[in-house]
């Protein structure tokens, strides 16, 4: 059989552009769901990419030469740092391995044009196939070059509509004064939307506590050396998965606690703009002013705020 003819396979999923020199290399199934919460809760997702394997052996590979990249599970596609089950991709491409590359669909690759293209140029370079659940592309053939160009472009574009109609609705809701932030530790937000500390006793105690050292040691830095030093575990309520609402004791930043605008004062630097500690040398703006004051009088209406400014971590939930 020469090269360029198509291998028939009982699988019956056949495309006149798989030549037997693909299929003597691997065929890479690529698998990558946004962030954990989508890995626990959208396991359906999570099967059919695994689903792909029967894909590539319907397609003519052996079982044995399609490799599974999944390392990439909770890991957002708008950027290629991090994530090392993409960069693994595109190393073996470019070592002219892989005969075929299969994902879900384009998204699943890349969500930002400039990962995208650089997986299209490498691929049409050396020979390596794309493939959804749509159709086989080769990258090298201009017209489906343009056509994956177009599909790149789409999902780099669907990431920042989704964006803006998520802050859209975020705004919505904080306009009817119906913005439920996230409470820090040592507090519950009930039904209602009122927020009171946490029914545990020593929960209650640990968080005094802490409130207690920053208004004799003055700096956050000091109270975390504190803490360090004697061990002391913060409580946190999980707020998701099988032990959802289960009470733990983490030994976690205390940023959280002294940062949230709905329960402290955030540091100002001189023109009042809230800041987070140096970072790197540099000093990182928690927020701009605007949109925490904005955020701030909304949540300030909608619920109770459990620490003011002045008295630190001494008066109770307002009502």
């Amino acid at each position: 059989m020469s090269d360029g003819a198509t291998a028939p396979h009982q699988g019956g999923l056949m495309s006149e552009k798989i030549h037997r020199r693909h299929r003597e290399r691997t065929a890479i199934v690529y698998i990558r769901q946004s962030t954990p919460q989508q890995v626990e809760r959208h396991q359906e997702s999570t099967r059919l990419q695994y689903a792909l394997v029967d894909r590539a052996f319907q397609l003519g590979w052996a079982r044995e030469t399609i490799i599974v990249i999944d390392d990439d599970l909770g890991r957002t596609g708008t950027t290629a740092e991090g994530r090392l089950g993409f960069q693994r991709l595109v190393a073996e491409v470019g070592l002219g391995k892989v005969g075929l590359v299969l994902g879900i669909e384009m998204s699943r690759l890349a969500r930002s044009c400039r990962d995208w293209h650089q997986l299209l140029e490498i691929c049409a370079l050396f020979d390596t196939l794309i493939a959804d659940v749509d159709g086989v592309y080769d990258p090298a053939h201009y017209n489906d070059r343009l056509l994956l160009g177009l599909k790149g472009t789409m999902s780099e574009a669907e990431l920042h509509i989704l964006k803006a109609r998520m802050l859209e609705g975020r705004r919505a809701k904080a306009r009817r004064g119906e913005l439920g932030k996230a409470v820090p530790m040592g507090y519950l937000r009930r039904p209602s939307g009122e927020v009171v500390f946490d029914p545990d006793e020593q929960a209650q105690a640990t968080i005094r506590r802490v409130f207690d050292l920053f208004e004799r040691l003055r700096t956050v830095g000091k109270v975390m050396d504190y803490l360090i030093k004697h061990d002391m575990r913060m409580p946190v309520r999980i707020r998701g998965g099988a032990r959802k609402d289960e009470l733990e004791w983490r030994r976690v930043c205390l940023w959280p606690a002294a940062y949230r605008p709905a329960t402290a004062e955030a540091r100002s630097s001189g023109n009042g703009s809230p800041t987070m500690p140096r970072r790197g040398g540099r000093r990182i703006l928690a927020r701009s002013r605007s949109s925490l004051h904005y955020l701030g009088t909304i949540s300030a209406q909608s619920g109770p705020v459990a620490v003011q400014q002045s008295g630190l971590g001494r008066s109770s939930p307002c009502r």
